[in-house]
C-alpha cells in the first residue's frame, strides 16, 4: 500500500479525520503497517505499552484474565484504535488483543501518538472522547452486572 492509499484509509478514521492530508502523510510514512493472521496476538495483558494500533481492516477480540481464564470483554474492527490506554496511563497493558480473522493494522509507536497529541489538540479531545465511551459503556455493564448479581440473591 502506498502512502497515499495509507492517508486515505486515515482519513476514513474518526480519530484522524479532522488532521490535514500533510500530518496524515508524516503519520503514515513514521509508522508501521502490520499485519496479522487469525489467532496471533498484538499484545499481551501485563506488556509494557510501546505502541497503538489502528485497525486497518479486520476484526480482533479484546480478552482480560481472570482465574477461570480469558474473558472476551470486546470487538474491535476497521477504523478501531487500540492500545492508547497503556500508553496515555504509564500502565501495563490492561486487556489482550487477538485477531478474529486476517487483521491489517497500523502500528502507532508510543513516541509518535504523544507527538501527534501535543500538535494536533483536536487528536487529542477526540482520544478523551473515544476513552469516555468506552468508560461509559463498561459502566454501564458494570451496573447490569450489579443488578443481575443482586436478582439472584
Amino acid at each position: 500500500m502506498s502512502i497515499q492509499e495509507e492517508v486515505a484509509v486515515l482519513r476514513r478514521i474518526p480519530l484522524f479525520a479532522r488532521i490535514e492530508p500533510a500530518k496524515l502523510k508524516l503519520l503514515a510514512f513514521t509508522s508501521d503497517r502490520v499485519t496479522y493472521e487469525q489467532d496471533q496476538v498484538l499484545f499481551n495483558q501485563g506488556d509494557e505499552g510501546d505502541a497503538a494500533f489502528v485497525i486497518i481492516d479486520g476484526e480482533a477480540d479484546i480478552l482480560v484474565d481472570t482465574p477461570q481464564g480469558s474473558l472476551s470483554v470486546a470487538k474491535v474492527q476497521k477504523n478501531d484504535f487500540v492500545g492508547e490506554i497503556a500508553i496515555l496511563c504509564e500502565v501495563p497493558r490492561t486487556a489482550t488483543v487477538k485477531a478474529l480473522s486476517r487483521l491489517d493494522t497500523l502500528r502507532i509507536d508510543k513516541e509518535q501518538f504523544f507527538k501527534l497529541m501535543s500538535e494536533f489538540p483536536e487528536l487529542s479531545v477526540e482520544v478523551m472522547r473515544v476513552l469516555a465511551q468506552r468508560l461509559a459503556d463498561t459502566t454501564e455493564e458494570l451496573a447490569d452486572a450489579r443488578k443481575q448479581l443482586r436478582g439472584q440473591s
